[in-house]
């Protein structure tokens, strides 16, 4: 059975007011989510007075999601496609659409629709007050293998990288776009996540965290629990732990 989204607070104009923000999607084989994700991002970001920009990047899809980006960038200028060729990984996505933000905060979340960004206008505040914002996913809509793995994940990379995190994965999170000026990023897996709050924290920047509600993905296929994903993410982990933990 499908879970309906729970009713969305009214999102207050003035929470966007002089707020300067990019949005960003990484999407693989997503045509069927891509167009409501992107229609929604517009329609929160629209009653926001904020200044904006959508960035849709498509790691080598081979569906239609390019043409879909293409199309929707076409009718609306405040939408940006990045394209990837082949498909390069999730990291890669991701330092994609952090190098193409050109605003001052950064928000991404994955182009599933299994996150709602009516919930990102809640975010706005603590931006003020910390460098990045990193959520945990309340009540996981995932099967029990995939909250187990995500879990372990988690703990073994916080251990090992230093940092305290809830959700380390959770694909919903803000974050100052200076950060990106100021650190590298190296995984072009699913590593790609806990490197950069590791190097973040490295740097002095902090994080506070919020927990957002997560949904059933209504089309299309995961490829987290891939095993080839899961086995290139432990190699990267523990390739670049040093360099990490020593700042290079």
């Amino acid at each position: 059975m499908i879970e309906d989204k729970l009713p969305a607070e009214p999102i207050d104009s003035n929470l966007g007011t002089g707020v300067s923000i990019s949005v960003f999607f990484p999407c693989y084989n997503e045509q069927d989510n891509i167009r409501h994700t992107v229609e929604q991002a517009l329609a929160v970001l629209k009653k926001l007075n904020a200044e904006f920009e959508i960035i849709i990047v498509d790691d080598g899809s081979s569906d239609a999601t390019g043409q879909i980006a293409d199309e929707i960038s076409k009718r609306d200028s405040r939408v940006k496609v990045v394209h990837h060729h082949p498909n390069l990984g999730y990291g890669a996505a991701l330092q994609s659409g952090f190098k193409a933000a050109t605003k001052k905060i950064v928000f991404y979340t994955d182009g599933d629709g299994q996150f709602d960004i009516n919930e990102m206008p809640q975010l706005l505040p603590l931006i003020e007050q910390y460098d990045i914002v990193s959520c945990y996913r309340l009540n996981r809509q995932d099967n029990i293998i995939r909250r187990l793995n995500g879990w372990a994940w988690t703990q073994l990379a916080c251990f090992l990288l230093n940092i305290k995190v809830r959700d380390i994965d959770c694909a919903f999170k803000l974050y100052k776009r200076e950060i990106f000026d100021n650190i590298r990023m190296s995984s072009s897996g699913a590593l790609i996540d806990a490197e950069i709050l590791a190097r973040a924290v490295r740097k002095g920047y902090s994080i506070t965290q919020k927990g957002v509600h997560h949904y059933p993905r209504t089309a299309g296929a995961q490829t987290g629990a891939n095993l080839r994903v899961i086995l290139r993410a432990f190699k990267e982990l523990f390739k670049l732990r040093s360099r990490i933990l020593s700042g290079d």
